[in-house]
């Protein structure tokens, strides 16, 4: 089977004063079907422009990327932006939802985007929120939901579509300890479940919860290993 992902050389350069800042370099990744892939490394260590890279959000300037098979650097913005509604779901840091629409309304906008008839979204996005344990508060607005809720509405919306992959960037970063908990732990499900799942993260806890760890420094991939139950890649730079 072939890979979901593959990333072959690419390299993302921004300008800052007279110089140049590689925050990707020559970086060849490989992600397969159902894995659960932690991207770890401080900050400027370009692991959030590596998952927008992934994400679509950005271009490289040079390398290669397939995503299901498909060489998509090149393609057009229109056919990009189709790919993400298609295939893509997004998890951000902070929950990022509308404040006058309910949790089920939140969830159904992509639907809404992808043309899916009314009734089938609502049914959609309840077993979407039922998924993630809050089968009871669809008709609540985000501002009466706590802030774990809020990012659990924002993990339905991201699934509602089916997406191919799942991009988490620091999704525990503004909860407390026993939030993120629960919040990774639904991660877990999702992955048994065979979702297919890249995080972005700094804390080498977070990280230890996914099948595997990859090591980003100055826009490089130093390590890419397994995860042991130990801990293996406890050594990464912070």
């Amino acid at each position: 089977m072939q890979p979901l992902l593959q990333t072959v050389g690419i390299t993302k350069c921004y300008p800052s004063g007279a110089t140049i800042i590689r925050a990707v370099s020559d970086v060849s990744l490989l992600v397969r079907h159902g894995e659960f892939v932690a991207i770890r490394g401080r900050s400027g260590s370009g692991k959030s422009t590596l998952m927008n890279l992934v994400g679509l959000l950005e271009r490289p300037d040079s390398g290669e990327y397939f995503l299901q098979g498909q060489a998509v650097a090149k393609l057009s913005e229109e056919k990009r932006a189709a790919i993400r509604r298609q295939a893509i779901g997004f998890i951000f840091q902070l929950p990022v939802l509308l404040p006058r629409a309910t949790a089920l309304e939140n969830i159904e906008l992509p639907l809404i985007y992808a043309g899916v008839a009314r009734s089938q979204r609502r049914r959609r996005a309840k077993d979407a929120l039922d998924s993630v344990g809050l089968a009871e508060r669809g008709h609540h607005w985000p501002s009466q939901l706590s802030g774990g809720e809020q990012q659990r509405v924002v993990i339905a919306r991201a699934i509602v579509n089916d997406p191919a992959l799942i991009l988490a960037d620091e999704p525990t970063g503004s909860l407390d300890s026993r939030t993120s908990d629960e919040i990774l732990s639904l991660f877990e499900d999702l992955h048994r479940s065979g979702r297919t799942i890249i995080m972005v993260t700094h804390a080498t806890n977070v990280a230890d919860r996914a099948q595997r760890q990859i090591a980003l420094h100055d826009g490089q991939i130093l390590k890419d290993e397994a995860t042991s139950p130990q801990g293996a890649l406890a050594e990464f730079p912070e």
